[in-house]
């Protein structure tokens, strides 16, 4: 058996319909903009078209639709690598048998059904902010090999991010992969299919030129909630 890799893709997170749709607003609304990355737009390194839609009431229900999405594939995520969960943090759960608070390992959290898990994981976690993203064909792309972590300012949140996640909102083109520098992985886009994969520089990523067509994607991170949050002020 092969050492994981800990890079998942989950098909039909959304429906093909779904992604239509999103496609469909992301160029009907006129909103979108060279794409950003940490330190400001610079197409040699990202060339794209992107629309922040978190915190846009406009696009209050697509951030919704795309949460709840990741949400369900996260939980699978985590019922494979239950210790993306389990240690960073020392939890204590109510046991599901007795209410008693215990300590989470590995033996009481398969025994967690989801309803009981669901609300663990948003103590613990929170959605990023979200992108939809254009690539255009022959020309767009993300070629620079890049991670998810870096300490860009004080208030520290891209240090946050535990996990990246991104929604494959249509396919029918060449190349266009999400490529893994050290797993040696292309994922190919498919219509629906959810990315997630661990954001340190282990995974060390670009995104390859469409080619034939124009490649659209949502993408954000899960992020652990701040220390105040978590920890509370003292």
């Amino acid at each position: 058996m092969s050492a994981p890799d800990f890079i998942e893709v989950y098909d039909g997170a959304l429906s093909r319909e779904d992604c239509a749709r999103l496609v469909a607003r992301f160029e009907a609304s006129g909103q979108h903009e060279p794409g950003r990355v940490g330190s400001g737009v610079l197409p040699e390194l990202k060339d794209s078209r992107d629309i922040h839609i978190s915190g846009r009431r406009e696009w209050a229900d697509a951030e919704q639709q795309l949460n709840t999405a990741v949400f369900r594939g996260l939980l699978a995520y985590l019922r494979k690598y239950r210790y993306a969960l389990i240690a960073p943090l020392m939890l204590q759960v109510p046991d599901p048998a007795s209410g008693e608070p215990v300590r989470l390992d590995a033996e009481l959290f398969d025994r967690l059904d989801d309803a009981r898990l669901g609300p663990i994981v948003s103590h613990v976690f929170r959605p990023g902010g979200i992108n939809l993203q254009r690539y255009t064909a022959g020309r767009g792309g993300y070629p620079y090999w890049h991670c998810e972590l870096y300490p860009k300012d004080a208030s520290a949140e891209p240090l946050h991010r535990h996990l990246l996640w991104t929604i494959y909102l249509n396919d029918g083109f060449e190349a266009g992969e999400t490529e893994f520098l050290y797993q040696r992985r292309k994922i190919a886009p498919k219509t629906g299919s959810l990315l997630i994969a661990p954001t340190a520089f282990t995974h060390t990523h670009r995104g390859n030129m469409p080619v034939g067509g124009d490649k659209y994607i949502a993408t954000s991170w899960v992020l652990f909630q701040r220390a105040e949050t978590l920890f509370g002020r003292g």
